[in-house]
């Protein structure tokens, strides 16, 4: 219901609706039922304008509510892109063959089933999904950033192209994912258990890791509301920073500064699980030729190396570029303007009482509320008042989730707060719900227990409230 209506009519039937899933009135809640918490204005728009009113299991694949019907058009062709499935050079498909050699899937939407997160392999050994393995060695890029293995680069591709007799590439090799498991208590009595993945590499095509190699696993994210975030003001963000801690809060939120390729000038990193890049488009184009092997007009060449490069460097391509800039264009502004779903239950006094809750326990203090947008390209995310439950920047979450590999000014226990919008449809839109940045939290209950570092006093407020209280606040985070 509700799809891809206009705004006026989208808001009528929303309202209309109240009384159902997405609205409890306050006289449903037995429990305090003298409350006068109250939402604020407009707290159920996530997006601001740019909103969806949809909680189907499509939540995350609509365009912004308020894009142009021209804008809409250029959207529906960025989906048709993100769906494609790119095939092996030379093919009479010329504009969508060029994949590989190597690559991690055939097309966007593989790793963002229905353009949400990424799923676990179903059991060890079996195909990644929408995980992936980060890979780098001690010292730094010419820019900065990560240096990859000599042979492997900086991400394993677990499958490798077949181009005919003979001619097959076999793959870099495979990850296998188990999980030992720990337990706890909350102050309650009651218990909880959090599994640890254990990683081993297994099948690797073109010889052993380097000796010091650091790796990082990494599922991929959910997509709706990424153009805000890009439109968000650079001084908004760094408003946030304290990266000494001046105020003595505990909490010393750091910016990553990264180099922009199209640019070529070192800015403020805004996307990924450690702010590893400046921009939408970048970050398209690097997962285009990391994920799927495609160069682009950013990324020229072959994502080879080593070995590789004269085993494979000659083989016949996709063109220059092989995404052709009509595509890439397409598809970044199809990124940048999927829409982030309407709230549930915002009004509802558990909902409320857990957003207290949650600003008691000092969640804000990273996940920031909500920001204005500043000016963007794309005239509809401009200038709108978004709630996204992120700061952006980068925090210590303790040796717990380290994975020990520096990305940029990103230390091996730093992690780019994740925006929460969307988080409660998670599950709805996937099927299962794997939270943290390699998808080992189960559950919400899970993904707070494993705060550390800067996060370590919300996740012991979390563990030292009643079931009551924990319930409260586990409904404000499924009405985002």
């Amino acid at each position: 219901m509700f799809k891809k209506t206009g705004l006026v009519l989208s808001v009528i039937l929303f309202t209309s609706v109240t009384t159902m899933q997405y609205c409890r009135r306050t006289s449903e809640d037995p429990s305090n039922p003298a409350s006068s918490r109250t939402a604020e204005n407009g707290e159920e728009l996530s997006g601001g304008a740019t909103t969806i009113f949809d909680a189907s299991n499509n939540a995350f694949g609509f365009a912004a509510q308020n894009l142009s019907q021209a804008d809409k058009n250029k959207f529906a062709l960025g989906n048709s892109v993100f769906k494609t499935n790119w095939v092996v050079a030379p093919a009479s498909t010329t504009s969508l063959d060029g994949l590989g050699p190597f690559f991690n899937a055939r097309s966007c939407s593989s790793c963002h089933k229905l353009d949400g997160r990424g799923l676990l392999p179903a059991s060890p050994g079996d195909d990644l999904n929408g995980l992936l393995l980060r890979l780098s060695i001690n010292g730094i890029d010419e820019h900065g950033g990560p240096l990859g293995d000599p042979q492997y680069g900086g991400q394993l591709s677990n499958h490798g192209i077949y181009a005919g007799a003979n001619m097959d590439v076999a793959p870099e090799g495979n990850v296998s994912v188990t999980y030992t498991t720990t337990t706890g208590i909350y102050k309650d009595g009651s218990s909880y258990e959090l599994r640890i993945p254990v990683y081993t590499f297994t099948d690797l095509g073109y010889g052993a890791l380097s000796a010091d190699i650091m790796y990082s696993p990494r599922l991929a994210q959910q997509l709706p509301g990424l153009g805000l975030l890009e439109a968000v003001a650079v001084a908004d963000i760094l408003a946030l920073a304290d990266p000494a801690d001046a105020n003595s809060d505990g909490i010393s939120g750091k910016p990553n500064y990264v180099w922009n390729y199209e640019t070529n000038t070192t800015d403020l990193g805004r996307f990924g699980w450690k702010a590893n890049q400046p921009s939408l488009f970048q970050q398209t184009s690097a997962a285009a030729l990391g994920d799927m092997g495609l160069t682009t007009r950013l990324f020229t060449d072959e994502n080879l190396t080593g070995q590789q490069v004269s085993d494979y460097g000659a083989w016949t391509n996709g063109g220059t570029p092989e995404m052709s800039n009509g595509n890439l264009d397409q598809l970044t502004f199809y990124c940048r303007t999927l829409a982030v779903p309407v709230r549930r239950n915002w009004t509802d006094q558990q909902v409320l009482r857990g957003k207290e809750l949650f600003s008691q326990a000092k969640c804000t203090s990273c996940h920031n509320p909500s920001f204005v947008t500043g000016t963007h390209e794309i005239s509809a995310l401009s200038n709108q008042k978004i709630r996204p439950y992120t700061d952006l920047l980068l925090h210590d979450m303790g040796d717990g989730l380290a994975d020990n590999r520096p990305d940029y000014l990103a230390t091996g226990n730093e992690w780019r707060t994740p925006p929460l919008w969307g988080l409660g449809l998670i599950k709805t839109v996937s099927g299962t719900r794997f939270l943290m940045h390699d998808g080992r939290a189960r559950t919400l209950e899970e993904a707070i227990i494993w705060h550390g570092g800067e996060g370590e006093f919300s996740k012991n407020a979390f563990v030292n409230m009643n079931a009551i209280d924990r319930a409260a606040l586990l409904s404000f985070l499924e009405s985002l």
